[in-house]
């Protein structure tokens, strides 16, 4: 495809939730047993089989492989958009934009279910659906993460943004994948199944670093947007290692010790009950104790059928990590 000057002017990073949203579901459904992830699967992959996910809008409308409609992975309008911010443009997706993704879904499919039918015959009053179940989702198998997450993607972008600075724009793109490369104002990607060209793509280009994403490279083109370049973002490997709990005494004499002991506890999202179980601490007095957290910003909580669990917040991450 034609990379010109101008287009290396407008190429920037996004954080996006909803490719985290297809990625993550993506994982889940193939059924494999992805080394990386293999904490996060164990832990999410029963929530997910419990609330009837894996039976719904997801599972139809983001295969285990193969093309994921465009719809569902808006251009970011800035660097860190909130889930809610790409689920309101979804949610404006025109008719005909909807449809013309199924087609292409369908024909990839061998044809469209139940669902997807009705949302193909109305896509207004059903994508209302989708967007429910992806909220749902977010719930259940990513909010409770997304301090750690945005962790590790915000540092991809960082390291990326430097070696632009000090080596090139040039530079970075030829080291952000094997399969893309730039050069004589030609941006190349090995191995995509259909060709990009101007005509089929806005200018510029968005770098998504992805958490979930595989090994492989995912692109958007959808003019007039700039393409969309999903790629697996550094340090991914270390996403869900155990964080060694040490050096909390100076956090302890500022939270106290019971407080302390359930935002280490935390490093793992949990319920009431499960601290209960782990620390000692009776139920009353964790309940207690996760209120005042959360007022403080130290935790979130988030719903997860007819549980509540929680998490702690990238305020907490820092504090306990400055104190490591």
């Amino acid at each position: 495809m034609a990379f010109s000057a101008s287009d290396l002017a407008q190429m920037r990073f996004a954080v996006s939730p909803m490719w985290e949203v297809g990625a993550s579901f993506r994982l889940l459904s193939s059924g494999a047993a992805d080394p990386v992830h293999r904490r996060w699967l164990e832990q999410v992959r029963p929530r997910v089989a419990a609330s009837g996910l894996g039976r719904g809008w997801l599972a139809e409308l983001v295969p285990a492989s193969g093309y994921v409609p465009d719809f569902l992975n808006p251009a970011p309008p800035g660097p860190a958009p909130s889930l809610a911010e790409e689920l309101t443009t979804i949610l404006a997706t025109p008719a005909d934009r909807v449809r013309r993704d199924l087609d292409h879904l369908g024909r990839h499919r061998g044809g469209m279910g139940t669902r997807l039918r009705s949302l193909y015959a109305d896509p207004q009053a059903r994508l209302v659906r989708v967007v429910e179940e992806i909220e749902t989702y977010w719930e259940l198998a990513l909010a409770p993460y997304w301090a750690r997450l945005r962790t590790v993607l915000d540092a991809d972008v960082l390291h990326r943004a430097r070696q632009a600075a000090e080596l090139g724009a040039g530079h970075l793109i030829n080291d952000l994948h094997p399969l893309v490369s730039w050069d004589d104002n030609v941006l190349r990607l090995v191995r995509r199944k259909r060709t990009m060209s101007r005509d089929t793509a806005g200018a510029g280009l968005l770098l998504i670093p992805s958490a979930f994403k595989g090994s492989g490279l995912s692109t958007r083109v959808a003019p007039p947007d700039p393409p969309q370049l999903a790629y697996r973002a550094r340090g991914v490997g270390t996403l869900w290692e155990r964080r060694p709990a040490t050096g909390t005494a100076a956090v302890s004499a500022v939270l106290g010790r019971t407080r302390t002991v359930l935002l280490t506890e935390l490093e793992t999202p949990a319920t009431t009950t499960e601290l209960a179980h782990r620390t000692g601490i009776s139920m009353a007095g964790v309940s207690q104790n996760l209120t005042a957290l959360r007022k403080a910003g130290f935790v979130s909580a988030h719903r997860a059928g007819r549980s509540v669990l929680y998490a702690r917040t990238s305020v907490a991450e820092s504090v306990l990590s400055a104190c490591q």
